[in-house]
């Protein structure tokens, strides 16, 4: 599913025009993306947090060569229960 089809998705369950599901999809995605920091706890969805990668040394798989890759930032995703249990 993409985006579009989201959008129709809960245009179709909501009964809401495609641009107010628009406008709520979008809504709901910046938010999440604001909070992450903070953390995002959606009970029986899941949950998002951010987590510190290490500094470590790789591998380029063309050459063999070995590279510095640097400590980043990213973020991490937990489903809930209810998610799981309806996969």
């Amino acid at each position: 599913m993409n985006k579009g089809e989201l959008i129709a998705a809960v245009a179709k369950d909501t009964g809401l025009s495609k641009a107010a599901s628009e406008e709520a999809v979008n809504s709901v995605l910046e938010n999440i993306k604001k909070s992450t920091k903070k953390g995002v706890q959606l009970i029986g969805f899941g949950s998002f947090s951010v987590a510190k990668r290490k500094a470590r040394t790789g591998r380029n798989p063309q050459t063999g060569e070995t590279i510095k890759i640097k400590a980043s930032k990213v973020v991490k995703f937990k489903p809930g229960q209810a998610f799981k249990n309806a996969v």
